[in-house]
């Protein structure tokens, strides 16, 4: 799929390998326009970096030295993180403000069911107890 027009790219999770990397970024900066590719890393992500960061390099862009002198990745190691990639906690880009006005929201709405469901049970006996006295 080709998308015009992009001209930014999150990683928020590093790729796996270079190949990886390459193809994720180029969605940004096709046919000779400028853009921009920006990923986040943990320390966990580090034996990963090395790789993309010689291919940032090779491509004339800037890459800070410590990352230039991570230690390479042996085979078994890349093959590793290729078929078992790292697990990671979900991401929620919600901000809190709006997850807590809607858990306000959900409580409300409960409370709301909950409150009809005993007046309909209420309603239900006394409606049975006329019924009883006549």
């Amino acid at each position: 799929i080709d998308f015009k027009g992009v001209n930014m790219v999150i990683n928020y999770d590093l790729p796996t390998s270079a190949v990886e990397y390459i193809h994720r970024i180029g969605r940004t900066g096709r046919a000779g326009h400028r853009g921009k590719a920006v990923t986040f890393f943990t320390e966990d992500d580090k034996p990963l970096l090395r790789s993309i960061a010689n291919v940032i390099q090779r491509a004339g862009c800037p890459v800070p030295e410590y990352i230039k002198h991570l230690p390479k990745l042996q085979s078994k190691q890349k093959k590793k993180f290729i078929k078992k990639p790292l697990t990671r906690e979900s991401i929620c880009t919600t901000p809190k403000c709006f997850l807590k006005k809607g858990q306000r929201k959900m409580k409300t709405t409960k409370e709301n069911i909950k409150e009809k469901k005993k007046v309909k049970e209420d309603k239900k006996g006394s409606k049975s107890q006329t019924v009883s006295e006549s």
